[in-house]
């Protein structure tokens, strides 16, 4: 058997960054910055009011107070989008909305709670006054221009992933079209005659197909795009022309079943022919088999082929340990490729066998009181019980030995990240 860092090595580690390209803002969120990101403007562009209020010669307000309040004569108003026209003199102010440009002259914004305007708003005429109930020094309530971020600034290094917060800076610096690392395109499939996803009632040995459901969700919510080839039946020349076909237009291939050491099976007579393999016993479980390899394009190049069990819990362990963080990294993901790992709290006993491996148990979690991340074991552990582990938020790494005790720590990967 091999360790799951000597399979993490050769099947992570091991992967390349696929090209780059400029994307719309709007299909860049979950990529990866392939350059810096530079800001073309200052961020605000321009000084601006930070609340809906007055804006007004902080000076003139020195000796305001609750009981005692300082009345300006109200020259205008201007509102967000607009140009402030108006002029803020000595004893005057302007209305101000939230985001409305400053006018010249003035030098800080009292907010509306601390006055009371007196007069007909409709047409500012001189009569119009505003009683100010609280002082302000200069600046106060402003947003200057810049000062958020400074044209020239390199906001963003290459290397970020885009989220939404990053995606709405981008377009507040007029980067329209960020360039970024290609999103990998995975093909999906599953194999065997007794697969049935048409709804239809089970004939005798049939059963529904759930893994090729999973991967494809697993592979969407990595943050890539995955591509299903459907079901293709126990016929080698079917399954080497699906995946050749895959191969041709696809960056990466996802199967599960038939790695298992003497198993023959379709998937392993063709791969073994077609791809350059490397057939695994990892020392974990569930998922102890495994298997990797490059399948060459006709177009030239080669494509990851990641073959994962057929048990539909060890397909997904697989999948956590050895191919999202290898797919990740193809689409420019460092320190992100993997979920995070955390230390946890046992609320109930972890146990195990020894046996030379390292357990992966499904467990579900929770932050108590003590700030501390809580789990426990779900119901079922057994590597065919999807339904127990589907809700679980976490896989406990439990060493080889007798398992963890009740407040016992232990390190989990989350998985509802």
């Amino acid at each position: 058997m091999v360790t799951i860092e000597e399979a993490r090595r050769l099947v992570v580690d091991e992967r390349s960054v696929l090209p780059a390209t400029r994307v719309p803002i709007a299909q860049a969120v979950g990529c990866v910055l392939a350059e810096d990101a530079v800001a073309h403007d200052d961020v605000p562009p321009f000084a601006n009011s930070a609340v809906d209020g007055y804006a007004v010669r902080g000076a003139d307000t020195s000796d305001a107070a609750a009981d005692r309040p300082v009345r300006l004569a109200v020259v205008g108003e201007v509102a967000a989008g607009a140009s402030a026209m108006a002029e803020v003199g000595r004893g005057q102010a302007v209305r101000i909305m939230t985001g409305a440009p400053m006018p010249i002259g003035a030098d800080s914004v009292v907010m509306v709670e601390d006055t009371r305007f007196d007069g007909d708003r409709q047409v500012f005429d001189g009569s119009q006054t505003v009683a100010v109930f609280a002082s302000v020094d200069a600046g106060d309530a402003v947003r200057a221009a810049g000062d958020d971020v400074h044209r020239g600034t390199t906001v963003f290094a290459i290397g970020t992933e885009v989220t939404p917060t990053v995606a709405g800076v981008l377009a507040s610096i007029n980067v329209a079209e960020p360039l970024v690392v290609r999103r990998p395109r995975v093909a999906v499939l599953s194999t065997g005659d007794e697969l049935v996803d048409d709804g239809s009632p089970l004939a005798p040995g049939q059963i529904r197909e759930s893994n090729r459901t999973m991967l494809i969700g697993l592979v969407e919510r990595a943050g890539l795009t995955a591509v299903d080839y459907g079901i293709v039946r126990d016929d080698e020349s079917a399954l080497e022309q699906t995946l050749r076909l895959a191969a041709s237009e696809c960056d990466a291939i996802v199967t599960s079943g038939g790695v298992s050491m003497g198993d023959y099976d379709v998937v392993k007579a063709v791969l073994s022919r077609i791809a350059r393999m490397n057939w695994m016993q990892i020392a974990i479980k569930p998922a102890k088999p495994f298997a990797f390899g490059l399948l060459d394009r006709r177009n030239g190049g080669e494509v990851p082929v990641f073959g994962l069990p057929g048990n539909p819990v060890s397909s997904l362990v697989s999948f956590e340990l050895l191919a999202r963080p290898a797919l990740r990294r193809m689409a420019g993901h460092t320190t992100s490729a993997d979920r995070p790992w955390v230390a946890a709290v046992a609320d109930a006993p972890l146990r195990r066998r020894a046996d030379g491996k390292v357990h992966f148990q499904r467990v579900t979690t929770r932050f108590a009181a003590d700030g501390r991340l809580h789990v426990s074991p779900v119901s079922a552990q057994g590597s065919h019980q999807l339904a127990a582990t589907a809700l679980a938020g976490g896989l406990a790494v439990v060493p080889d030995g007798d398992g963890i005790d009740v407040g016992g720590t232990v390190e989990v990967i989350l998985l509802l990240s």
